[in-house]
């Protein structure tokens, strides 16, 4: 069973350890079976590519390497905050940042 995750894609989180310690980003994919999530900008890693038909020139590319998301926390106006889950008035899951106690879009 998979567990449920704090972080969505298109929030924008912050490294909380690691290489890429402190950076900011936003998420662009979450791979829910290894936890792991890729930030856009964040832990850039290089890759050494084959020629092939949607590369045709190879050589070195840079790309995002996945961080897992224990060190990730989501930032809500400006401030990095933990997230809650609870109903709103209208009786439906949403989440919430436990440092201000605002919904979360």
């Amino acid at each position: 069973m998979q567990k449920k995750l704090h972080i969505k894609v298109g929030d924008t989180v912050k490294v909380l350890s690691g290489e890429s310690r402190g950076q900011e980003g936003t998420v662009l994919t979450i791979d829910r079976n290894k936890e792991r999530a890729t930030v856009g900008g964040v832990n850039v890693v290089k890759r050494h590519t084959k020629p092939s038909a949607s590369e045709p020139q190879g050589g070195i590319v840079e790309k995002e390497g996945s961080i897992h998301i224990s060190n990730l926390m989501v930032v809500v106006k400006g401030q990095a905050s933990r997230i809650g889950r609870k109903e709103n008035a209208k009786g439906k899951l949403v989440r919430y940042s436990k440092k201000s106690g605002e919904e979360i879009k």
